[in-house]
């Protein structure tokens, strides 16, 4: 896939609004991949995770004869995932991670580019052995998946720059405003609607809830006016409010609803234990940090061991 074509100010606001992703999802074909995204391109070394024997030997046969995990990925979310200088390689915080679950599995990963909202699906049907693209861990989701959490971590608003219409995260001062978010995210699926049904309570107008079918497009909304604020993935969203060159910023630093992030797996999976083992054992590791530390991950969503398993026992 090519870059849009695009050149002075239109370039650098469409860059800007490209180069920001949240935990995506899209009714796109479901062979469609997502629009190219791309963020800084960081050459930080981060050290080989151990090789975990026990977390190993709970992998499933077909797993361990075909020796490579297949984790499908919307690459629209910086600094979790997004396309390298070639338009073809997936890079970001998740693709190191996904890289460092394989070593201390033993197996090699290939990062499978897929819109949002076609990964879980995915997942069920085995065409993804894993999804790992920032998904929420809820109830909902849990139904039909297993996750192993790596992360802690809710929902950011952004809003154009000086927020001129002062908006936050307070659903009462969002009633009768656009806010735009992704299709298939929690954001759209759960939050926008509840926040809109607030106001709908208070004898307010209802939110006029935009979802995009890539996060790329409800940044360029954003960036465009066609909505007011945009609801998504906080540490997504401080990050591509950084590379948007002033267009936008996010409406505060407040953590909304944290809830774990992690790795999917089809509901009762035989894989399900090795890759919580793994996991165990990765977020207490050096290389862990190291991730963290080479994408600017806050400490506040770091996880411990105790809680790789949180997201299904709840």
């Amino acid at each position: 896939m090519s870059r849009p074509n695009v050149t002075g100010t239109g370039a650098l606001l469409l860059a800007a609004a490209l180069g920001l992703s949240g935990c995506t999802t899209a009714s796109l074909d479901a062979g469609k991949e997502p629009a190219a995204s791309s963020g800084p391109q960081n050459t930080t070394t981060v050290a080989p995770a151990a090789f975990n024997q026990a977390a190993a030997d709970l992998l499933p046969a077909a797993i361990k004869a075909k020796g490579t995990l297949v984790v499908g990925t919307d690459p629209t979310f910086p600094p979790y995932e997004f396309y390298a200088d070639d338009n073809k390689t997936v890079i970001g915080w998740d693709a190191d991670f996904a890289k460092a679950l394989g070593e201390t599995l033993g197996l090699e990963v290939t990062m499978a580019p897929a819109t949002f909202d076609t990964i879980l699906p995915g997942v069920s049907s085995h065409k993804y052995d894993v999804g790992i693209s920032g998904f929420n861990v809820t109830a909902e989701r849990r139904k039909n998946a297993d996750f192993a959490a790596y992360q802690s971590s809710g929902s950011g608003l952004a809003v154009k720059a000086g927020n001129p219409k002062k908006l936050t995260l307070d659903p009462l001062k969002l009633c009768g405003t656009k806010v735009g978010g992704e299709k298939g995210t929690t954001q759209g699926i759960e939050t926008l609607p509840s926040f809109s049904q607030q106001c709908v309570d208070a004898g307010k107008a209802p939110i006029d809830i935009q979802l995009f079918p890539s996060q790329n497009e409800a940044n360029l909304a954003l960036v465009s006016g066609r909505v007011d604020s945009v609801l998504s993935g906080l540490i997504g969203t401080g990050y591509a409010s950084k590379l948007s060159g002033g267009a936008f910023e996010l409406a505060g630093d407040e953590d909304y609803d944290p809830t774990p992030v992690g790795i999917a797996m089809p509901k009762g999976s035989p894989l399900t234990a090795s890759i919580v083992a793994a996991v165990k054992a990765l977020v207490v590791s050096d290389t862990y940090k190291q991730i963290n530390t080479k994408y600017g991950i806050p400490q506040t969503v770091t996880i411990s061991a105790d809680a790789v398993d949180a997201g299904d026992a709840r």
